[in-house]
């Protein structure tokens, strides 16, 4: 109905509307309730935090996961800082150190459960190594509970903790990654062969490198590599129309909300998906398989075909598609002129 009347107003009607409601917040938020824009976005955001305290009260692993990481990377933050404090990190320690012990009592041996107590292990190792005994009962308490857990266990610190970087100067200059930049393209047309697996787990792997809010990483890439599946999958998105059935592989990027207790982290899915997507794109054109970015506007209708096609869950936002293949050498993209460096930075003036 709202936007019936927006059609049927005059133009000048419609900015001098426009005008007086964008000065006020409260009629600001009018709009969008009737108008039901961000309805959707709304109920993934609540479905995100409904879900994350579920978990976190089940203890479910998903829950516990997302938690321990990101407690754990703020740990390392306050490990690393100059100067440090002799004792910090007193108001999440505790969840963190039984989280901790309830992974490591489930332990199954798989390679993700080590790594990530591996990581938590070495970086609390640390962090009770650092802050003098008895400077703090609280934290001499957690300091007995998370030693008897990881001798319990039989582990030993190791190296996945704050560390001084390798600064030995890199075999890949500016230049080389301004050709990179250059050549990758948003290409659309593709030969008619299979990505191999191997080649997309390495440019995953360089994709899960990427900076993450407290590295949490809230976000999975889904991967269709059957031709058949891809076009399917392809074609419920829109600007695909003709080319959709020549995708030998498609990624379709997937955030999750319920990795954040707050309304407040509601855009990093998209943040960090994005940023791993772009890592991922550079690590597949330098094997020599091409890609490109398919934009996934907020639309009912697609959005629901989507989440059936793809078994999403309510706060299972999608943050992009990108198809992917080896290049057709005679498949041409467009020059898509580029902002120049002055139009895309500004220096704070002196």
């Amino acid at each position: 109905m709202l936007g019936l009347v927006r059609r049927m107003l005059p133009r000048g009607l419609k900015l001098w509307a426009f005008e007086r409601v964008v000065r006020s917040p409260v009629l600001s938020r009018c709009y969008y309730l009737f108008s039901g824009a961000f309805s959707r976005e709304y109920a993934a955001v609540l479905y995100g935090r409904l879900q994350h305290v579920r978990e976190a009260e089940a203890k479910s692993d998903d829950g516990a996961r997302y938690t321990l990481r990101r407690n754990t990377h703020r740990l390392e933050k306050g490990l690393i800082m100059r100067p440090r404090r002799e004792v910090f990190a007193t108001g999440y320690l505790g969840e963190t150190v039984n989280i901790f012990c309830a992974l490591a009592d489930q332990d199954d041996g798989s390679a993700t459960a080590k790594a990530l107590l591996d990581w938590s292990g070495d970086v609390l190792y640390r962090y009770f190594e650092a802050v003098p005994e008895n400077a703090d009962g609280k934290v001499d308490r957690l300091r007995v509970k998370f030693t008897e857990s990881f001798e319990k266990h039989a582990r030993q610190p190791g190296q996945c903790a704050p560390f001084v970087r390798d600064q030995t100067p890199l075999r890949v200059t500016i230049d080389d990654m301004i050709e990179l930049a250059r050549r990758r393209r948003s290409v659309r047309w593709y030969l008619q062969q299979p990505v191999p697996r191997e080649i997309i787990d390495k440019a995953m792997l360089v994709g899960g490198y990427s900076p993450s809010a407290c590295n949490r990483q809230p976000f999975e890439f889904r991967v269709f590599d059957r031709p058949e599946r891809a076009a399917e999958i392809g074609a419920i998105a829109m600007g695909t129309a003709g080319f959709a059935q020549n995708f030998p592989c498609l990624v379709v990027i997937v955030g999750q909300l319920r990795a954040f207790p707050f309304d407040r982290d509601r855009h990093v899915p998209y943040i960090d998906g994005s940023l791993a997507a772009m890592a991922f794109q550079f690590a597949l054109e330098v094997q020599g398989v091409s890609s490109c970015c398919i934009n996934w506007p907020d639309i009912p209708e697609r959005e629901a075909a989507m989440a059936k096609a793809l078994d999403l869950e309510p706060d299972q936002r999608v943050v992009m598609l990108m198809s992917v293949g080896f290049p057709d050498p005679e498949g041409s993209v467009p020059y898509s002129q580029k902002k120049t460096v002055d139009e895309l930075r500004s220096y704070d003036p002196s």
